[in-house]
């Protein structure tokens, strides 16, 4: 079975992208892309680095970030020393019945406890804000809000002419929040998507933007975004999107299914171009990028709702689509024309998502 640095490595490897590459499409250090192949966690300011670059390198190559978490965490287990004290322990002259009987009674001692436990529990615990503060209730009315919370504080989420309540539950090594779904809890720097009404499709994005773990008395600035995809034919600077399951001149369907989900679009370039992108929907991530390629070289960029791209020489860009275990190859355009073009979910009037390929006004 591969290791986690072999599994990174191999994977890299494989798509032949050495580390100057990586490190330009991850925005991740060479040295810290160097490490985690390494297995040299040491070099990394803290553990929250190390997993949020394992999930974007991992995403970057194609593999499971969970997997590679558990990776991660079953090598910090193996890590642990064995105290020496147990290295030269030696045996117990205690007869062995007083080990078992001590067993038995600790057993019974807990299910003793575990009934007293859920006799006397209160019948809905309550979230206890810090001592002298009254828990807070906010209401979002943009698509983006940024508050610092405390234990107790709530949100209001509206969606589709119905409100959503999120709560601050605890604040330790991570933060959990409280969702109409059930809880969740996200790592420094790191977000969630949430299907607040059960639609199949994410509505939110949550971001832990800023907290001290095990610090609850200060507070978590948490950040939410409305993640859901607009109607057909709404959006601005847009070619209208005619028809139903015919593609018009202007569109191109890549993908249908009922939810939207995250896509990649990778590009293989057969000769010089200059190319541009930009993430769009995602509020932290909305800088327009623009560099020059050249034959062999290779790109790919990671979206959850779409992605505008500019390309000149566009026939120099060899460009796919991958998500939800598919690939599928889109022609950008002719040798020396300039193309401006938007990969992007869409949802049409049956409450469907479709990935587009919408072209642009140049």
């Amino acid at each position: 079975m591969e290791s986690l640095g072999e599994k990174l490595k191999t994977a890299r490897e494989a798509r032949d992208l050495d580390y100057e590459q990586a490190s330009r499409d991850t925005n991740i250090a060479i040295r810290y892309l160097e490490a985690l192949e390494a297995e040299h966690f040491d070099s990394f300011p803290g553990e929250p680095y190390i997993t949020g670059f394992l999930r974007t390198y991992g995403a970057y190559l194609g593999i499971d970030a969970q997997e590679l978490i558990s990776l991660y965490r079953a090598l910090k287990i193996q890590e642990q020393p064995v105290p020496m004290e147990q290295l030269f322990k030696r045996p117990s002259r205690v007869p062995k019945i007083v080990p078992v009987m001590a067993i038995i009674l600790a057993v019974l001692g807990g299910i003793g406890g575990g009934v007293y436990y859920f006799i006397t529990r209160p019948e809905k615990p309550e979230v206890q804000p810090p001592p002298g503060r009254t828990a807070a209730e906010y209401t979002m009315t943009g698509d983006t809000l940024e508050r610092r919370l405390y234990p107790g504080d709530s949100i209001l989420v509206p969606v589709e002419n119905t409100r959503y309540k999120l709560e601050l539950g605890s604040l330790r090594d991570t933060v959990t929040i409280r969702t109409p779904g059930g809880f969740e809890r996200i790592e420094l720097g790191q977000s969630v998507t949430v299907d607040l009404n059960s639609s199949g499709a994410d509505d939110i994005r949550i971001t832990a933007a800023d907290f001290v773990k095990n610090k609850a008395e200060m507070g978590a600035l948490i950040r939410i975004e409305l993640n859901v995809p607009v109607a057909l034919g709404t959006e601005p600077d847009a070619e209208p999107f005619t028809g139903t399951a015919a593609n018009t001149p202007a569109s191109t369907v890549i993908f249908s299914s009922p939810n939207a989900y995250p896509f990649t679009l990778e590009s293989n370039f057969q000769g010089y171009c200059l190319f541009r992108w930009e993430i769009l929907f995602e509020r932290d991530r909305r800088d327009r990028k623009e560099q020059y390629f050249q034959r062999a070289e290779y790109l790919a960029i990671q979206a959850q709702n779409g992605i505008r791209i500019w390309a000149s020489n566009a026939q120099a860009a060899k460009v796919q689509i991958i998500g939800g275990g598919r690939t599928v190859p889109i022609e950008l355009g002719g040798p020396g024309e300039v193309v401006v073009a938007e990969v992007r979910w869409l949802r049409d009037e049956d409450n469907r998502y479709r990935l587009m390929l919408v072209r642009l006004d140049t």
